[in-house]
């Protein structure tokens, strides 16, 4: 797991929690082409590492996340035809992928917007400052969400207010966010960065096994009739059974300590 500054991006461990500051302000912490592929290559690489139990994503400041691409630098019609990029997978990727199998949390400082509210929308759960607003504008120059946008968006909120985002390219206040569920708390911008690292934290100390197996749950069956979705839940559920961490989880309970888990 690289630490430390490369192309945009500022990286940190704690305690298991692998901190991600986007940090391009005078770019509005836009996204660049090193950008996208560094942080294509940090979730290939905290994939990997048994260190990393947890990944939050915070920009520099206090005014942007993430403001989008950044439009000045990345690519425009004339160069290789799009298509040929698609199905070599070489077009540019830099959310987390679908079978990222552990926790992600986005502390949102401030504007979220095109592609940076997609990097928002990939990941777990999202916290907003209270000044923070979050929008798909691309229909106002002339294109639309090519990351996730138009497919995660309506199925987090309801569909007439994300098809309203989408349409317009409104924004979206905070506040709102939060009566629509599409973050779970809103908090002062001073107590963002804490409340993110004390939520990462409480979740790093859980059993990390367990942990990806409840987000994999989740994930593949949403889309999956309900006695399906069971089958999967109760087929995790039992290839937990055997693990070592289950029997540590409750020897701790038994001995009245916290556990000492081991991923395996």
């Amino acid at each position: 797991m690289m630490v430390g500054t490369v192309a945009g991006l500022e990286v940190e461990m704690i305690d298991g929690i692998a901190l991600v500051t986007i940090s391009r302000p005078e770019a509005g912490n836009s996204i660049d082409p090193p950008t996208a592929s560094a942080l294509n290559s940090l979730w290939l690489a905290a994939a990997e590492d048994d260190d990393v139990v947890v990944v939050v994503v915070i920009g520099a400041g206090e005014r942007f996340f993430c403001t989008g691409m950044d439009l000045k630098k990345t690519a425009t019609p004339g160069g290789t035809p799009y298509v040929v990029e698609y199905l070599k997978g070489q077009q540019l990727s830099f959310a987390p992928p679908v079978d990222f199998h552990k926790p992600t949390l986005v502390a949102l400082n401030g504007m979220a917007l095109g592609a940076g509210l997609e990097l928002a929308l990939a990941c777990d759960v999202r916290i907003a400052a209270v000044g923070a607003e979050l929008g798909l504008p691309e229909v106002k120059i002339g294109s639309m969400p090519g990351q996730g946008g138009t497919q995660r968006l309506p199925r987090l909120i309801p569909r007439s207010v994300a098809m309203k985002m989408l349409l317009t390219g409104d924004r979206m206040s905070a506040s709102d966010a939060l009566r629509y569920g599409l973050v779970t708390d809103v908090v002062e911008a001073a107590e963002l960065k804490t409340t993110a690292l004390e939520l990462a934290g409480r979740i790093a100390s859980a059993a990390p096994l367990a942990v990806q197996a409840v987000k994999t749950a989740v994930n593949l069956g949403a889309d999956l009739p309900l006695e399906d979705a069971l089958r999967l839940e109760a087929f995790l559920w039992g290839s937990l059974r055997e693990t070592h961490d289950r029997t540590e989880g409750r020897t701790a309970f038994a001995e009245k300590r916290p556990p000492r888990w081991q991923g395996r």
